[in-house]
């Protein structure tokens, strides 16, 4: 859960550091959003949430 509300928060900051930046509209940036809601209740969400945690085991133990 933690890592989850982490990873959250570090796309949301990356989305508006882009938004600021004039490289995302916010058009874009919702339909981003929209777009991982709909991938999250697929039957990829699984292998995605696995590969997310591999790779923040990852960088955990460096």
């Amino acid at each position: 859960m933690v890592i989850t509300v982490s990873l959250a928060l570090l796309l949301f900051v990356i989305v508006i550091a882009l938004k600021r930046n004039g490289s995302v509209t916010t058009v874009s940036a919702l339909a981003c959003t929209a777009f991982g809601f709909a991938l999250a209740s697929t039957g990829l969400a699984p292998a995605i949430s696995a590969v997310l945690g591999a790779l923040a085991d990852l960088f955990s133990r460096t």
